[in-house]
């Protein structure tokens, strides 16, 4: 029988607490031999080389330093990163893709959270359900949902996904039992796609004209900054929602609160530009706006899922099959 492969982790050790409870690190072994139970955080200490030099497969997270080829020096056998979070850029370097190491990503489990975050706000947007609560909270009397809303409900209401990411996909997926109309928008889908998924292909601007209510699931880059620009902000259907759960700066911020503030719209943002928004935004106080403070990803219970993802990512690797959740270096143009 050949020898366990070794693992060790580098990541904070606040980090590893949140998302490698003791049974996680448990189920790791015997078939695989956890080095310690004590991540590394620093590449560059005695006990971190040291752990690296016995280091075949290395699990990271949130605030891992970069691995370069400094630390690749130090770690001859490493052959495998997995990443029990989103995005790798900023832990994994040019180096890693160069020396063939095999990476990893928990991000399509990282998604899931997400997903069900926004399929929650799109049904309770549809429903009317926070501007009726507001008015009953407000008025303490008497509210007949209907003569505030004669429209509200969830039937044959259009909900329009911009960005066929991995959270745009299951949110499509999530979807599918409610009888609704789901339409996306993304450069890199095609008609057939789209349809396999259970939505229509449209154009963005068709999207931001008809849906009921539009939700953001594009990657933050480059080409990506300001996609929902003023002119889309303006083409947004009076009385419709839009919901951001990716990233602030994907938004003309002024362009949609000046709309918010003329009461057009109804907002539900859990991503903002900048992170915390100053104390005197209109955002905190237009009543039309639902602010939440980056709950949808990740958190509490739902960590461990992004544990139980790497850990069976390392389990495929000790069996000798391919990892279900690979990245590719090419795939990083594209991704967050």
């Amino acid at each position: 029988m050949s020898q366990a492969l070794n693992v060790a982790l580098a990541m904070p050790a606040h980090t590893a607490r949140a998302v490698f409870p003791a049974r996680s690190l448990d189920s790791l072994e015997p078939v695989l031999n956890l080095l310690s139970r004590e991540p590394i955080q620093d590449f560059h200490s005695s006990e971190g080389r040291a752990l690296l030099a016995e280091t075949d497969i290395l699990i990271t997270g949130w605030g891992c330093p970069l691995i370069d080829d400094a630390v690749l020096d130090a770690a001859p056998r490493l052959r495998y990163i997995l990443h029990a979070a989103g995005s790798i850029k900023h832990h994994v370097g040019d180096a890693c893709w160069e020396r063939g190491l095999q990476v990893s990503t928990a991000a399509d489990a990282n998604a899931i959270p997400v997903a069900e975050y926004t399929v929650a706000m799109i049904i309770l947007a549809n429903k009317r359900v926070l501007q009726i609560a507001l008015a009953l909270h407000t008025t303490r009397a008497e509210v007949i949902p209907e003569q505030l809303f004669p429209d509200m409900g969830n039937y044959r209401k259009r909900v329009g996904i911009i960005g066929a990411s991995k959270i745009g996909r299951h949110v499509i997926q999530l979807l599918e039992p409610y009888e609704l109309d789901v339409v996306v928008a993304d450069p890199y889908l095609s008609p057939e796609d789209a349809a396999a998924l259970g939505a229509h292909l449209v154009s963005l601007e068709k999207l931001v004209e008809s849906s009921d209510v539009v939700s953001l699931h594009a990657p933050s880059l480059p080409s990506t900054r300001n996609l929902i620009n003023a002119e889309l902000i303006g083409r947004l259907r009076a009385g419709s929602t839009f919901i951001n759960t990716a990233r602030g700066e994907l938004v003309d911020q002024a362009a949609l609160l000046a709309r918010l503030e003329r009461h057009e719209l109804f907002a539900v943002l859990d991503v903002t530009t900048p992170w915390v928004l100053p104390a005197d935004s209109g955002f905190y106080s237009n009543p039309n706006v639902l602010l939440t403070p980056h709950l949808a990803g990740s958190l509490g219970s739902e960590l461990e899922r992004l544990a139980a993802t790497t850990v069976a990512e390392a389990h495929r690797v000790a069996r000798g099959e391919p990892l279900l959740f690979p990245v590719q270096a090419e795939d990083l143009a594209f991704t967050a």
